[in-house]
């Protein structure tokens, strides 16, 4: 039997988006089988490029819709709108095989007006898409989004950019995720001249890369804080006359910086709080890895674009401080033939660190098998890191390392250990082997090590994520994503990943 399925979805942008999975898990099952999809014009475009739909049909009328509807002999329909018009669709166009999604909108509207919390509004909208595939009897596979898995649109009669402005000014591995973007850039126009604007924090990882032709410093804490010194940087900005802004941070001071500083073509995330600056609005979802959201807002330049074999590596390991790196690890004892273990123990955020004594442990039976272990973190992880190596025997090299010293040290590492954390994505990025601890952050807010060859220890918890970054404190007061997580599982993963038989 051949299966040609009409799925239904007349909402929002993000909601569009989050549909991709369904295609993905319908093809295969029946690899076989024609999706047509029924979607806002506006939205047309984007569907046309998601992996699995073979058709597009523009929703400008009932009587249109039915009519093609009528015409397309479908065998079956999808519902994931749940709507009085997608109900009408339904009935009328009497499709033998009908699913429809649950929508839950009465515990919706009871959770908005009287806070009345209700267990249905636990479930992703992705999960309430996956489980109206059940009745048919189509497994569920896929649940992620990949770069690729929507269309892009781009706009006739554009002229090429030929000189580039990244806004990136968040947190260190915000910023490290940007360097893919500037790399594929690149790729795209081969002549550009890529410029970064970023915090001094990070100044070095930008001056570092090899796509970037040039570094600028936002001083948020110093001249360039408050309106007025908003408004003297992107005057700064103005006078270098650049022809396209692509902005990975989604604060709306970025979005206001790129327009007052008269750049034509300003390319950011439809979640962007300064959404309205923008010409080019890219769909931003969750469940797809910040890198990936990152080089989506190259798809209005390459609709096209999908990820490099090697998108997971873009942090080059031969810096220039590996040689004082390897002399310093030789003066503590470090030959070139010991292996070594990173371990990163710190956060900005509290609820993000795992107990420091559980990481002295980890450290103990490492060394224990012949290892040797080094702790890495900022100027405010020199307490904690000095306690966990009192405890373990470790090496402390907490605030003794700038961000290029501890890329060379990366390299150096047979395995890297930490908290979710902005370190974390310099050594995926360098393609070190990786073990992360997650508590109160998840993996569908998009910062999991990416590429293959690392590992995520976590507890599946209702109350997960609790936040976007984490918290000082517990909201709920018991700690229990971090607290359940044992030493002992910890240790057993790291020395499954470097080989290491666990009773050796």
């Amino acid at each position: 039997m051949s299966h040609k399925i009409l799925v239904i979805r007349l909402s929002s942008l993000g909601d569009v988006i989050l549909t991709a999975p369904v295609y993905k898990n319908l093809k295969a099952h029946w690899p076989d089988c024609r999706i047509s999809v029924l979607v806002k014009p506006a939205y047309a475009g984007i569907v046309a490029g998601m992996a699995g739909v073979d058709e597009v049909i523009s929703f400008t009328g009932l009587r249109d819709a039915l009519r093609r509807i009528g015409a397309g002999g479908f065998t079956h329909l999808l519902d994931l709108h749940a709507s009085l018009r997608s109900f009408l669709l339904r009935r009328l166009s009497a499709v033998p095989q009908v699913s429809v999604y649950r929508k839950d909108a009465l515990p919706r509207r009871l959770f908005v007006f009287l806070r009345l919390p209700s267990p249905a509004l636990e479930r992703h909208n992705v999960e309430r898409y996956l489980a109206a595939l059940a009745p048919w009897g189509v497994p569920v596979r896929e649940r992620w989004l990949s770069l690729g898995d929507y269309g892009g649109q781009v706009r006739n009669g554009q002229r090429p950019a030929a000189n580039v402005l990244i806004l990136q000014t968040s947190f260190l591995g915000d910023t490290l995720l940007t360097l893919p973007l500037a790399r594929d850039l690149k790729s795209i126009l081969p002549d550009c001249r890529v410029t970064v604007l970023t915090l001094p924090r990070s100044e070095a990882l930008f001056q570092d890369s090899p796509h970037v032709d040039e570094v600028i410093l936002d001083d948020k804490r110093g001249a360039h804080r408050g309106p007025f010194g908003a408004w003297r940087l992107a005057q700064e900005l103005r006078r270098r006359r650049f022809d396209l802004a692509l902005i990975p941070h989604r604060s709306l001071r970025s979005a206001l910086l790129a327009r007052l500083a008269g750049i034509p073509r300003r390319i950011g995330s439809s979640a962007s709080a300064g959404r309205w600056l923008l010409t080019d609005a890219v769909p931003f979802t969750w469940l797809m890895h910040d890198l990936e959201r990152n080089l989506a807002l190259l798809q209005p330049l390459k609709p096209d674009i999908r990820p490099r074999p090697d998108e997971s590596v873009f942090v080059a390991k031969d810096g220039k401080a590996g040689a004082a790196i390897a002399a310093r690890l030789l003066e503590a004892g470090v030959g070139p033939g010991d292996r070594l273990v990173g371990l990163h123990p710190g956060s900005v955020w509290a609820t993000k660190r795992w107990l420091p004594e559980r990481f002295a442990v980890v450290a103990r039976g490492l060394a224990a098998r012949g290892l040797r272990v080094v702790l890495v973190g900022g100027e405010g992880d020199r307490e904690l890191c000095g306690r966990i190596a009192e405890k373990s025997g470790a090496l402390d090299w907490a605030g003794r390392t700038g961000l290029l010293e501890l890329k060379a040290l990366m390299g150096r590492l047979a395995l890297f250990m930490t908290n979710d954390s902005g370190p974390m994505h310099m050594a995926t990025g360098m393609g070190v082997p990786t073990l992360a601890v997650f508590g109160p952050t998840t993996r569908e807010l998009g910062f999991f090590p990416y590429g293959a060859g690392h590992a995520v220890v976590e507890k599946d918890l209702s109350c997960r994520p609790c936040s976007l970054h984490g918290t000082k404190t517990c909201p709920a007061g018991h700690f229990l994503c971090m607290r359940l997580i044992t030493a002992e599982e910890v240790l057993g993963q790291a020395l499954a990943m470097l080989g290491v038989p666990a009773g050796a």
